[in-house]
């Protein structure tokens, strides 16, 4: 990460798979994440991962956004049909007890999938598309929450600041 000129960026996003790794570790603890935001499926062995990873940026002062159901319902092509095979409401459940914000959910969707698979994203691909606006929607959370989390470091900096 630190070899790359990256020019200007507004947010970067580092996709790190599940665990609570070396790899984590120092990435959180060498490149400074301004917070880290946890995607699980609704299963509870997956929310096992998610909850230690919750721990894990805690214990490295990672503040956490928040968290994303992943494949929430299964979403028929054929009928639009929805069908939770991986659970419902396991994501939401496990926020509230670790107290951070659910900031939305993903189907499992076929479109979703072909367009990723085709290297263009369903929001360029399908840009009117129901999941193109479930995933603006949560960026929009995402955002939001960096936008506190960058609020509450200037508050904490001027507090310090005061204090000497």
């Amino acid at each position: 990460v630190g070899g790359v000129a990256w020019g200007e960026v507004d947010v970067m996003v580092v996709d790190m798979p599940p665990g609570t790794g070396d790899a984590h570790i120092t990435m959180a603890q060498t490149v400074g994440f301004t917070g880290a935001l946890i995607v699980s499926t609704p299963q509870d062995i997956a929310l096992m991962d998610a909850r230690r990873a919750v721990a894990m940026f805690r214990k490295v002062s990672v503040p956490i956004l928040g968290i994303v159901e992943n494949m929430s319902v299964f979403s028929c092509p054929s009928c639009g049909h929805e069908t939770p095979i991986f659970g419902r409401d396991g994501v939401a459940a496990a926020a509230a007890h670790l107290a951070v914000p659910a900031l939305g959910q993903l189907p499992l969707e076929l479109g979703i999938r072909a367009a990723g698979d085709a290297g263009r994203p369903v929001v360029v691909a399908e840009p009117r598309s129901a999941a193109a606006g479930r995933i603006v929607e949560i960026a929009g959370r995402v955002l939001e929450r960096l936008e506190e989390e960058a609020e509450l470091a200037k508050a904490w900096e001027v507090e310090i600041v005061t204090e000497k």
